[in-house]
């Protein structure tokens, strides 16, 4: 089973701009990234990007880099310029890895590669884990993921689903012991040709609603096969307080 690895990565973020280029534990973020994504087994890893530092960046570590348009309004539109610029065939697993997580283990983006190559019936792959605490299950900002009995996906919300009836009639501070919840994990696999498909496609009633993108791929009737991450990811980079967790979880690492 052959994969790559796109990294999109942009350096205009709202809450931490520059983010790709913020060192931790004495390196770019983008490189700890890049790094995680060489140890998963990829036979190719590429940096896509919109930003000249960041492109200089990547190639004075050895990277891949390749410049894409500015205008792309999510990661997924820059893989997928990518993706073409790369010339990867139609039927080529392509995952896609967030420029802001340098932790996320080997082994889950293998994962994800391993179980799209294995549903030939799924356009897309992505994995999750299951959720502990009523915090995080009624955070808005902890995206939930239902599945049906073979692992297709039925539904991605900010919204608590599936909604106990029973059990948060009662109270919403804790979890019955019989719940099950997943939170979503944004690591991708598609195959190449689906990629350019999908940026095609206009955004749709529900992914607007939620701002999810996975939700398009559901509304067109298309199947997105999710797994149990293998092992818990690292923290992902969004704001200083992120940056802050991630630069001590490497340190107890040693790192």
């Amino acid at each position: 089973m052959r994969f790559s690895v796109i990294i999109p990565a942009r350096h205009a973020s709202t809450r931490l701009p520059g983010k790709p280029l913020v060192e931790i534990a004495g390196k770019p973020m983008v490189r700890h990234v890049y790094e995680r994504a060489r140890e998963s087994g990829a036979e190719r890893v590429c940096i896509a990007t919109d930003d000249e530092r960041i492109a200089r960046a990547a190639s004075a570590f050895g990277a891949e880099a390749i410049m894409t348009s500015p205008g792309h309004p999510s990661g997924t539109d820059r893989l997928a310029e990518a993706v073409t610029r790369l010339g990867l065939d139609d039927d080529h697993i392509v995952v896609n890895l967030q420029g802001d997580e340098p932790m996320m283990p080997p082994a889950l983006i293998q994962q994800v590669a391993e179980d799209l190559h294995a549903h030939s019936g799924a356009a897309v792959a992505t994995l999750c884990e299951r959720i502990t605490t009523a915090a995080e299950l009624f955070d808005p900002h902890v995206v939930k993921v239902v599945m049906d009995e073979s692992g297709g996906a039925l539904y991605f919300s900010r919204a608590v689903i599936p909604w106990d009836r029973e059990a948060f009639s009662v109270t919403t501070e804790a979890l019955p012991e019989q719940a099950e919840h997943y939170r979503h994990i944004g690591l991708y696999a598609y195959r190449a040709g689906f990629v350019r498909e999908y940026v095609r496609w206009p955004a749709c009633p529900l992914e607007r609603m939620e701002s999810l993108e996975q939700l398009r791929v559901l509304w067109r009737g298309h199947r997105i096969h999710v797994s149990v991450a293998a092992q818990r990811p690292g923290p992902a980079v969004d704001t200083e307080e992120d940056l802050r967790r991630a630069a001590e979880a490497m340190a107890k690492q040693g790192w």
